[in-house]
């Protein structure tokens, strides 16, 4: 069985026994009190005139509870603000002193009236203090709670948010990469049209893979690699002979998170600034491996440059703010995205990420490490 107050539920058993902790105090008190002035009771009466005291407001407390949480002390806290408080303590503790009486009456020799009397003269000024303490209990469990449902509400709309601009940044990728893949497929269409059927069924391929895993803000880097490997193939046949690629993971990183279609933008900013305005041939190299608590992640490519000074997506399109962008919604200050120029040509991207591992189903893909 539990008792309620106000929007908290407590066991009748320790809620019985926490007032007959006060009771036990409080008889304490009358004794000692009484001692001192040379005149005591037996033990037994100052218990039962305590608990039936004590009890009593025990008895009352929900209904105090109920009165507080109805009629509330808003702040700034005056006089007239106290409203119907300062009646409905009065009326309480008068209650509380007709029961007590009624009751005591059962158990001494005196009147009702004798025994109402007795009540208000010793205990209406501590009923008085019972009822407000009671109030003051019941404000501050409701300041806490609604304090709680604020705090809530607060982290809920933040990751609302949070998750909202993850997905607008990712809508934003989808058809920048989808228009870039077609039109790299209109490019072979006259001149190879067997190449650009090849190309069609990879971009098939590679959208139905990343279709799969569109609700997850994270995937594992061996998913990524796939989806990554169908992408570079589809480079491939654009490009013939003039791009080769290369992929060094390091084993033990294959199961850490990565933010899905982390890797595919960049690549294709290392394309598009590289083997697609520049003559000659290029590679792109892919390297993942793990330094300390951080995951880092380089794409590289032999056929570009970065001027000097240049900042993280700045001159190199959408993919890398985008990047920037989404790493810090994730992660926040712990991950990095950076550009740096290799020797003795080309430019290097930088994932800085924090390592933590996700878990695969059985039927994950495998990835050859080299």
């Amino acid at each position: 069985m539990m008792v309620r107050l106000g929007n908290t539920q407590i066991g009748l058993f320790r809620y019985l026994g926490l007032w007959a902790a006060v009771a036990v105090v409080f008889a304490l008190q009358g004794f000692m009190h009484d001692a001192m002035n040379g005149h005591t009771w037996s033990a037994f009466d100052y218990l039962r005139w305590s608990i039936i005291q004590w009890y009593t407001w025990a008895a009352l407390a929900p209904m105090v509870f109920r009165l507080a949480a109805k009629y509330p002390i808003q702040s700034p806290v005056r006089l007239r603000g106290l409203g119907m408080q300062l009646p409905a303590s009065v009326g309480v503790t008068l209650l509380a002193m007709l029961i007590g009486a009624f009751v005591s009456t059962a158990f001494e020799p005196s009147s009702f009236d004798e025994q109402v009397r007795q009540f208000l003269g010793q205990h209406f000024a501590t009923g008085l203090l019972a009822y407000w303490s009671l109030f003051a209990i019941q404000q501050a469990m409701q300041f806490h709670a609604e304090k709680t449902r604020r705090e809530i509400e607060a982290s809920q709309l933040a990751t609302e948010l949070a998750q909202s601009r993850l997905r607008a940044l990712k809508s934003q990728l989808q058809p920048h990469f989808l228009f870039n893949t077609l039109h790299a497929i209109a490019t072979l269409l006259d001149e190879d049209t067997l190449s650009a059927e090849d190309m069609l069924l990879r971009l098939s391929d590679l959208l139905r893979a990343f279709l799969e895993d569109y609700d997850g803000q994270e995937v594992s880097l061996r998913r990524e690699l796939v989806l990554l490997d169908l992408y570079l193939g589809i480079q491939r046949i654009r490009f013939k002979d003039r791009l080769t690629t290369q992929i060094y993971v390091a084993p033990d990183t294959l199961d850490c998170a990565v933010p899905s279609l982390i890797l595919q933008p960049i690549v294709e900013n290392a394309i598009t600034h590289g083997i697609s305005k520049r003559i000659g041939v290029d590679c792109i190299e892919v390297e993942s491996r793990r330094e300390g608590d951080t995951l880092c992640i380089d794409v590289r490519n032999r056929n570009s440059s970065l001027e000097a000074g240049a900042a993280p997506g700045s001159g190199h399109g959408i993919g890398l703010s985008n990047t920037e962008l989404r790493l810090r919604e994730l992660y926040g200050d712990v991950a990095q995205v950076r550009l740096d120029m290799i020797w003795p040509e080309g430019v290097v991207c930088r994932l800085r990420l924090p390592f933590r591992e996700i878990e695969e189903p059985d039927d994950a893909p495998e990835v050859a490490s080299t």
